[in-house]
């Protein structure tokens, strides 16, 4: 079951569809908002849901003259601090006028009232999202620059000064990590729905153990192939989605996490520890972590270990998060019940790391 759903996901997921009955919206409400509030909107109007988008229902704006992405929070019962997609307007507006590849922000609706949730609307990116990390439809030569792309991208964000940008106050600077093991602690207690030994080890040795020399810059929170639009045709990234895990943070727990793509086996997503990377012009993960470094200016990434624990406990507990939201009815995507079958498997895989990295058994 679980690997029928990987090996779908390029299909299950691209595209859109009629919007399911229970995110449908008041398309007259929102098509008086989008006259006031989006410079240039000309309707009718026509409303299609994306296919993708397990957490924040996403639509498309479908008019005679341009399409638009609409995002917003789901309807129901919410985990707190969950779903803020104010936050993600916020930053891809601070993003956007520096040439960062975001979609140009259009407008941010906080009155309840139209919709019935908070949403933005931003551009819709034509081009190519991924799902499969062999690129399967590539060349040698086009997988190595795409894959270089991803990573000079990530290094760029890494890189903004967040300040300038006046994100100063978008989250807290420093102590990064013990914050967010702190929070996907309570959202994995907050959906827990059977126990897992390993997850109460790994809750108690995590943040006893965080390596030294935190550093603060605008992280992504779920850098992945599938959450970029690339060119139609060239190797190269046109936008940067799903900036709901964005905040402040520690750049190398973004990078880490990025980085699991080395040690997971494919199944057709984004996973490529099973596969002849040099056969398929795909950096190994020493020279993706060699390239991050010459981009960022680092020497090197120690505790690799303790980030892929670090990685796959959080994973598991955003993963909960979304099988909490199936049995609250709120979750986003009819696929989102397969994620309860992932959640036990990243349990094992954080605890294996974490033994590596000195975790007592």
């Amino acid at each position: 079951m679980a690997e029928a759903e990987e090996i779908n996901a390029q299909e299950a997921f691209s595209g859109t569809k009629a919007v399911e009955e229970r995110h449908r919206i008041d398309e007259a409400n929102l098509k008086t908002w989008l006259e006031a509030n989006v410079e240039g909107f000309s309707g009718p109007l026509e409303v299609r849901q994306f296919k993708g988008g397990q957490s924040n229902p996403t639509y498309q704006l479908v008019t005679p003259g341009q399409k638009y992405v609409l995002r917003r929070k789901p309807p129901g019962k919410l985990l707190p601090s969950a779903h803020a997609v104010d936050r993600e307007f916020r930053v891809i507006s601070a993003l956007y006028p520096t040439g960062f590849p975001v979609a140009r922000p259009y407008g941010l609706c906080m009155d309840e009232s139209v919709i019935g949730t908070i949403f933005y609307v931003m551009d819709n990116v034509e081009g190519r999202i991924l799902w499969d990390g062999a690129l399967p439809d590539c060349s040698p030569q086009d997988r190595r620059t795409i894959y270089e792309a991803k990573c000079k991208t990530l290094a760029k964000l890494h890189t903004t000064d967040y300040v300038k940008v006046g994100l100063e106050d978008f989250g807290k600077a420093g102590s990064y990590f013990a914050r967010q093991i702190s929070r996907w602690t309570k959202q994995y207690k907050l959906s827990e729905t059977v126990h897992i030994p390993e997850m109460e080890k790994l809750i108690a040795w995590l943040p006893e153990t965080i390596p030294p020399g935190e550093t603060t810059s605008i992280v992504h929170g779920d850098y992945r192939l599938d959450n970029m639009i690339l060119h139609p045709t060239e190797p190269r990234v046109l936008a940067v989605l799903d900036w709901e895990l964005s905040t402040l943070g520690d750049p190398l727990g973004d990078f880490t996490y990025h980085l699991m793509n080395w040690v997971m086996v494919s199944n057709q997503r984004s996973g490529l520890a099973n596969l002849d990377l040099p056969a398929l012009g795909i950096p190994t993960m020493d020279e993706y972590v060699a390239l991050y470094c010459a981009e960022t200016g680092r020497d090197g990434i120690p505790h690799l270990d303790w980030y892929f624990a670090y990685n796959s406990f959080r994973l598991a507990g955003i993963l909960q998060g979304i099988v909490g939201r199936v049995r609250d009815g709120t979750a986003a995507s009819a696929m989102a019940e397969a994620n309860a079958e992932r959640v036990l498997p990243l349990a094992h895989t954080a605890y294996h790391y974490a033994r590596k990295a000195g975790m007592p058994a």
